[in-house]
């Protein structure tokens, strides 16, 4: 197991080395706090430190951020409280933790037994069953495993109906963009939604500045659109240095209903109070092919990727 020397800081524990370790299993958890993969896995690792803390298991997370917002120190602190995760989180801004381990993805789970030995690995979601018996093979326990409870945004995604894949905003891996014209990269430009959008593609109406990670928002009224197929859209959004920007979502031009998200009431409305994921949609009836727009009050506000579930 690599050293965890190079992080920032370090979340509900004093800085951990070898020493500190020696003897234990350990479970490393590399995240960042708007990706819904890791969002929808947490539940997991999190029961696994607390059902498996007094049999020898130190579970901890390394959060290296995506986005540039990622690496306030205040805004992970919030994320670990409003997720109830107690287990040491050292901050890897520099990305030093993460290039020891040669590791690509987020979520990330290393399997390292009490001599220090990575003895497995899992990319992404899933394999619950399967990981938490590596943990049962090198804590030497046997068990039932244990029941996880996954709510809101944790909630596995419906696999069987999901027919929409993640979709960056920023130009840098911004794809399918579909408003009249093409966009424009680093510009204060207006734009308008196209009179239908195609599946998978996304547009947007107002005044925006496409940059590299994101598109800025610089007018009140200005929205974002996509035509999606899938039980839950999110979208995650930073409000920037302007404060609270209120929001409203709305499904084939009506307000969303039953089919609100846990972060928008059933007449559409939401506030926009801090940069996180956004869960806008929740299908409450038969997946189909339909049309999400949210329109901002204010200026400010920031889209950085849509993802689904």
């Amino acid at each position: 197991m690599p050293s965890l020397g190079e992080a920032t800081g370090w979340l509900n524990s004093v800085p951990l080395g070898p020493a500190d370790l020696r003897g234990n299993v350990v479970l490393v958890n590399f995240w960042t706090f708007t990706c819904i993969n890791w969002l929808r896995t947490e539940p997991y690792v999190r029961t696994w430190s607390r059902s498996y803390r007094d049999d020898g298991l130190v579970v901890i997370g390394v959060h290296t951020p995506e986005f540039s917002f990622e690496h306030e120190t205040d805004r992970v602190l919030l994320a670990t409280k409003e997720r109830e995760i107690d287990y040491p989180v050292a901050l890897d801004n520099d990305y030093e933790v993460w290039s020891a381990f040669d590791n690509h993805y987020w979520p990330a789970l290393y399997f390292v037994d009490r001599e220090g030995v990575i003895r497995d690995h899992h990319f992404g979601e899933g394999r619950y069953e399967e990981s938490e018996q590596v943990i049962q093979r090198l804590l030497g326990v046997d068990r039932e495993p244990v029941e996880v409870e996954a709510l809101g945004v944790e909630a596995e995604a419906d696999w069987d109906h999901l027919r929409s894949m993640e979709t960056y905003v920023g130009y840098e891996r911004g794809e399918h963009f579909d408003s009249p014209g093409g966009a424009a990269f680093d510009q204060r430009r207006t734009y308008e939604l196209p009179e239908r959008l195609r599946l998978n593609r996304w547009a947007l109406a107002g005044e925006w500045t496409i940059g590299p990670e994101s598109a800025v928002l610089h007018e009140a009224g200005g929205s974002i659109a996509y035509r999606f197929q899938s039980r839950d859209v999110h979208l995650v959004l930073n409000e920037g240095t302007r404060g609270p920007i209120p929001f409203r979502v709305t499904i084939d031009g009506e307000a969303p209903g039953r089919s609100h998200g846990v972060d928008v009431g059933e007449d559409g409305t939401g506030v926009l109070v801090d940069g996180r994921l956004y869960q806008l949609v929740r299908e409450h009836r038969e997946v189909s092919e339909r049309t999400m727009e949210i329109t901002f009050a204010e200026p400010g506000a920031e889209a950085f990727v849509f993802t689904f579930g």
